[in-house]
């Protein structure tokens, strides 16, 4: 964060200074965890249902806090007190985002793709300045201020993924860091329970492009008409990205190679390129286009963003991180999160990735679909078994209905097994891999973590069979949350 003192901070968020020297600055990071925290810093400490991070408070001092914001004061602790710390951490990145007049604030959503998107994104932009980006999925009310703190005066890119669980969250993100540049990457199902349908999920998406300044720019994916229909909501310029023909930034003759890598001819107003990327996944090109499409309107030049696209890497953990173990299988982890949509971009990359190969998914249950649960899963499981996928491992009856989508496929040849839970579904595995198999592993939060971590780790029972066409391994993402002593950073959609 800037230098800022107690007192500038203390009327930036509305608080009351106790036991403190308003004239002592904060040169540190701005934390909620004390473990993080740094000589200088300021702690943060929320009263959750768990953890009362005020206990915490002098672990804080110890480590070199200057003060903590909180909602009461702890013994003879510098503090700022305010009613809510939360709204207090928005109050003071705003104050920030305004004092950093050199800083371009990138802001991107969509049902899906949008983490791994904002990573390409800083990629992408850190090759020509300083770009601090969030950690994983820090896209909520908390998430969203606490990485626009991480901004100095250093920083010239400033890219934060906004997400929501209703109308009104990503205007309220958008005010906390109004962006120049946004991005909307798709509109899909999840999290429709709490929307209620896919037209809300739309308008809620589109509150983004409406935050836009008339000297901004709006990337929409033109291949989406949801998205599409978005322009006639901003002041901004707009930019379509996609594989239409009348997409600004456009990819042309895509095509895929045996270890499930896209390819395509890069097209802009300013110059094209063949891109050969080094992620898996035919999901990416669409990710990547918009990647591009962000950072020129960003101002890296395009032999800096072709050069780029080639370079990209996985850095999330959980998503799409596909790594080949030392007896020759393929491991998918996607597991980090699942919606309608990411679970049919994780199985496409599953069918080119896997030809020639068996292709085994282990899918788990999908959260926050509402009405939409059962036709959901369904569906997954019907795309399993059209993409020709040789083994269905479903994990928990709650996933059922994939199950019995699949196995409703006329002429699938595969197999479709249920299993209670994460460590029935290890058992499986240790009774059917072999060598050559590619394996996905799918659903949402937390619900099939334990399977990946088990295939890091399990052995082959059954005698190795033949393995034909096996891809060159890939590089692995790294990345990822971490815990604190108030809450957990959840994502949203």
């Amino acid at each position: 964060m800037i230098a800022l003192s107690l007192a500038e901070i203390s009327a930036a968020v509305g608080g009351v200074l106790i036991a403190s020297d308003p004239q002592v600055r904060v040169t540190g990071t701005v934390e909620f965890d004390s473990r993080k925290v740094t000589p200088g810093g300021l702690f943060v400490a929320f009263d959750g249902e768990k953890v009362d991070g005020h206990d915490f408070a002098a672990a804080a001092m110890a480590a070199g806090a200057v003060a903590m914001l909180g909602q009461r004061a702890v013994d003879s602790v510098p503090s700022i007190v305010v009613d809510d710390p939360q709204t207090a951490m928005a109050r003071l990145a705003r104050y920030v985002v305004d004092r950093l007049p050199a800083t371009t604030v990138i802001g991107l959503t969509g049902s899906s793709g949008k983490t791994t998107t904002k990573d390409f994104i800083a990629q992408l932009v850190s090759r020509v300045g300083a770009t601090v980006a969030p950690a994983g999925s820090f896209n909520n009310e908390l998430g969203h201020p606490y990485t626009v703190l991480q901004a100095t005066e250093a920083t010239r890119f400033l890219v934060l993924e906004l997400g929501a669980r209703g109308g009104g969250h990503v205007r309220y993100l958008c005010q906390v860091a109004p962006p120049r540049i946004g991005a909307v990457l798709n509109v899909g199902t999840s999290h429709i329970g709490e929307f209620g349908s896919v037209e809300a999920i739309a308008e809620a998406k589109g509150e983004l492009v409406e935050s836009l300044p008339t000297d901004g720019v709006a990337v929409l994916n033109a291949d989406d008409p949801r998205v599409r229909a978005m322009a006639s909501r901003t002041a901004a310029s707009v930019v379509y990205v996609g594989e239409a023909p009348d997409a600004t930034v456009r990819a042309e003759d895509v095509s895929v190679d045996a270890a499930g890598r896209m390819a395509y001819t890069l097209v802009t107003p300013t110059g094209s390129a063949r891109i050969e990327l080094a992620v898996p996944g035919r999901h990416q090109v669409g990710n990547t286009l918009a990647a591009a499409a962000v950072a020129l309107a960003a101002g890296v030049p395009f032999d800096q963003v072709a050069t780029g696209l080639v370079e990209l890497r996985l850095v999330s953990k959980r998503r799409m991180d596909v790594f080949e173990r030392s007896d020759g299988i393929t491991v998918i982890d996607d597991s980090y999160n699942a919606n309608p949509a990411s679970m049919s971009a994780a199985l496409h990359a599953l069918a080119d990735l896997g030809s020639g190969r068996r292709r085994i998914a282990v899918l788990g249950y999908m959260a926050e679909l509402g009405d939409y649960e059962t036709v959901g899963h369904r569906e997954v499981g019907e795309l399993a078994a059209k993409l020709d996928v040789d083994r269905l491992i479903v994990v928990g009856d709650a996933a059922r209905p994939i199950r019995d989508g699949a196995v409703a496929v006329s002429g699938w040849a595969g197999t479709a097994m249920m299993v209670a839970d994460q460590d029935a579904a290890i058992e499986a595995l240790r009774d059917h891999l072999r060598t050559g198999d590619v394996v996905l592993v799918k659903a949402s939060r937390y619900r099939t973590w334990a399977v990946v971590d088990a295939l890091r780790e399990l052995d082959l029972v059954e005698a190795p069979g033949p393995t034909v066409g096996a891809p060159s391994p890939i590089v692995t993402s790294t990345g990822g949350t971490a815990g604190s002593d108030n809450m957990d950073l959840d994502g949203r959609a």
